[in-house]
């Protein structure tokens, strides 16, 4: 029997050499979007990045787009209020969300910045995957799972990206992985392949860069 959610894994060098590729060109902050009809036309591939607030997210696209200072990282929780768009090329955005969970900011702003998040998950024509970061410290939440069913509902695929692998050991790291994968089966919404990686480390940059380059 074949394991539910296996780690996705690189499985040929053109396939890593087009990552490499698309990722080694112009990668751009388009704008910061705080309502939906601030939103880019919807011409052409998107993917964005989901998350708990400090999950990793700005780290994450550093990382893959190799350029330190794209993506604002802090250590304030909730400190991204806006949708984030990046222009990668000619034909795709990035999309970094804000922070979802607890957040260091006044309530009303919290509740706006969710609303904008749940309307742009689901009403973006154009999104073709959501990438949702779980920190490989704590595993899946409650809030997570709050969003995980928005995209069920919403028939937006998803896939887990599990943050920071490096910073638990080997029995910790099997341990968040069947509960991940237990929850994930509750999930129809939820793409079959689990994404690892380390922004740090470097783990699995190769290969989430080329899942974004098979978009098209």
């Amino acid at each position: 029997m074949s394991l539910s959610f296996p780690i996705a894994e690189l499985r040929d060098d053109p396939e890593t050499e087009l990552g490499r590729k698309l990722f080694s060109g112009p990668v751009d902050f388009l704008k910061g979007v705080v309502a939906m009809d601030g939103l880019p036309e919807a011409d052409r591939v998107e993917v964005c990045f989901a998350g708990r607030s400090n999950v990793g997210k700005s780290s994450l696209i550093n990382a893959i787009t190799n350029r330190k200072g794209l993506a604002r990282a802090s250590n304030t929780p909730g400190r991204t209020q806006e949708i984030n768009f990046f222009e990668l090329g000619t034909k795709r955005y990035l999309v970094d969300l804000p922070g979802y969970g607890f957040a260091n900011a006044p309530i009303a702003v919290v509740e706006k910045w969710q609303r904008l998040l749940k309307s742009y998950l689901s009403g973006r024509p154009n999104l073709r995957r959501a990438f949702v970061l779980i920190d490989s410290r704590h595993g899946i939440k409650p809030v997570d799972e709050e969003i995980m069913q928005l995209m069920n509902r919403s028939a937006l695929t998803f896939q887990v990206v599990l943050t920071k692998i490096d910073k638990i050991k080997q029995p910790e790291q099997d341990k968040v992985l069947i509960q991940v994968r237990t929850k994930l089966a509750k999930h129809p919404a939820a793409f079959p392949e689990l994404i690892i990686t380390s922004s740090e480390k470097g783990e699995g940059i190769a290969t989430l860069r080329a899942v974004i380059a098979d978009f098209e």
